[in-house]
C-alpha cells in the first residue's frame, strides 16, 4: 500500500513502541496508579514528571504549564470551554476562523447557542488565509478569547499566528491555537508564538493514538470541564495513560530533531512538487489549494473539475493508495468540506477534492506509482464526464 494520508494519522514509530512497551506490560512494578504513594504509583508518577519536564524543555515554558489530555480533541475543547467559562466576568464575545477543525467550531458554537456567548466566525479569502483587517475589525473591548489554527487539516494553508497573536496580546485577549498539523513539522515555540494557549496530539508525529496535551501559559486560570479527580493540577482529572504519555514523548524527541536539521522538510517538499507537476500534466484542469510557499511542506489538496471524488476516492484505494478527500461521508451522503466551502470553493467542486499528504516513508517510487495510478483512474472516469 502507498499511504498518502498522514494528516490524518502516522504510524506509530518503533522508538515510541519501544518506549511504551514497559508500561505497557508493567514491567517491574511499572503497574502502579500514578496518585499512589507506594513504591509502584512512585515508579509510574516519576515517568510522568520526567516526561512532562521535557515537554516544558522543548516548548519553552515549564513543568506545570503541560496538561496531559487524551488528544487533540479534548485539548481544543478544554482550551475554548475551559478558558471562556473562566474568564467570562470579563466579556461574552469569543473569535475563530470558518475553516478551524470542529474540535473548535463545535465548542465555539455550544457556548454560543447554549451558553449565551457571543460568536464571530472570520471568513477567509480564496487562499485560505485570514485577512489581518478583518481580524482587527472584529476585536471588541468585550472579546475574551480568540482561536486560530497555526495549519489547516486540510489544505495544510499556514495561518500569520504571530501577527494575530500579538494584537490580541496588545488588548488583554487570550489566543489559543490548534497547533496538531504543524507540531513536528516547524518550530513550536508558543511565547515565540505569542499565544495562551496551545493543543498538540500524539498521533499526527508518529506518536500513540489518544494522547495529547494543552500548553496553557503560566499565571492563566481555566476551568475544567471534567469533574472526578485532582489529576493534572486539577485542570483535568482522571488517572493518567502513562504508556501513552511516554509513547508521546519519545515520537516528539525524534519529530523535532527532523525540525532542526530539516531534511524531511526538503525531502517531502521536493516530492510533493513532483506529485503536483504529475497531476499537472495527466489533468490539466486540476486546481490546488493553497500557495506551495504558504502550506506545510508534506501536504497538497486538490481538487478535479467534473470527477466523483468519492469514485475517485475508491479507486485509488483498489489500487492500493489510501488518501483522503475534502468531503467527509455521512451516512452514505457526501457533504462538502467547511474548509472548501469557507475557501468559496462551490460544493460540486469541492466533491472533487482530494488531499495528499507525504511522511516519513514516503518515497519517489510511492509517488511515480500514485501518478501512474491516477492517470489509469481518470482515464476511466474521463469518459462520463465528457458526454
Amino acid at each position: 500500500m502507498v499511504y498518502l494520508d498522514y494528516n490524518a494519522t502516522t504510524p506509530l514509530c518503533p522508538e515510541a513502541l519501544e518506549s511504551m512497551l514497559p508500561w505497557l506490560e508493567g514491567r517491574d512494578g511499572a503497574y502502579g496508579n500514578p496518585s499512589s504513594i507506594h513504591q509502584a504509583g512512585r515508579q509510574v508518577r516519576a515517568a510522568i514528571d520526567e516526561a512532562r519536564d521535557q515537554w516544558a524543555h522543548w516548548l519553552g515554558g515549564k513543568p506545570h504549564e503541560v496538561i496531559f489530555t487524551a488528544g487533540g480533541t479534548e485539548s481544543d475543547n478544554l482550551a475554548i470551554l475551559g478558558l471562556a467559562r473562566r474568564h467570562r466576568p470579563r466579556g461574552h464575545h469569543l473569535i475563530t476562523s470558518a475553516l478551524e477543525h470542529h474540535a473548535v467550531l463545535h465548542a465555539m458554537e455550544f457556548l454560543r447557542d447554549q451558553e449565551g456567548f457571543e460568536l464571530t466566525i472570520l471568513p477567509v479569502n480564496q487562499e485560505g488565509l485570514l485577512e489581518e483587517n478583518l481580524f482587527l475589525e472584529a476585536l471588541r473591548p468585550e472579546t475574551i478569547l480568540v482561536s486560530i489554527m497555526e495549519a489547516n487539516n486540510e489544505t495544510g494553508v499556514i495561518q500569520p499566528i504571530e501577527k494575530l497573536a500579538r494584537h490580541c496580546q496588545e488588548r488583554g485577549i487570550l489566543f489559543h491555537t490548534d497547533a496538531v498539523q504543524t507540531f513536528g513539522k516547524r518550530r513550536c515555540k508558543p511565547r515565540e508564538l505569542q499565544v495562551d494557549a496551545l493543543s498538540i496530539t500524539a498521533h499526527k508525529f508518529y506518536g500513540p493514538r489518544g494522547a495529547g496535551l494543552l500548553w496553557l501559559r503560566s499565571g492563566v486560570e481555566i476551568n475544567s470541564i471534567f469533574y472526578g479527580g485532582f489529576q493534572e493540577n486539577q485542570r483535568r482529572p482522571g488517572t493518567e495513560n502513562t504508556a501513552s504519555i511516554v509513547g508521546m514523548t519519545s515520537a516528539a524527541c525524534l519529530a523535532l530533531k527532523e525540525v532542526e536539521l530539516g531534511f524531511q522538510a526538503q525531502r517531502q517538499g521536493e516530492l510533493r512538487e513532483v506529485l503536483w507537476r504529475g497531476i499537472q500534466q495527466i489533468y490539466p484542469q486540476v486546481v490546488r489549494h493553497g500557495k506551495a510557499e504558504h502550506t506545510l511542506f508534506n501536504t497538497l489538496h486538490v481538487h478535479f473539475p467534473h470527477v466523483d471524488g468519492e469514485m475517485l476516492l475508491i479507486a485509488l484505494d483498489l489500487e492500493g493508495i489510501a488518501v483522503s478527500s475534502g468531503s467527509a461521508c455521512m451516512v452514505g451522503s457526501i457533504r462538502s468540506s467547511h474548509v472548501l466551502a469557507a475557501m468559496g470553493i462551490p460544493a460540486s467542486e469541492a466533491q472533487g477534492a482530494v488531499r495528499f499528504s507525504l511522511g516519513r516513508q514516503t518515497s519517489q517510487e510511492d509517488i511515480h506509482y500514485t501518478l501512474a495510478a491516477l492517470e489509469r483512474v481518470l482515464a476511466r472516469q474521463r469518459p462520463s464526464f465528457e458526454k
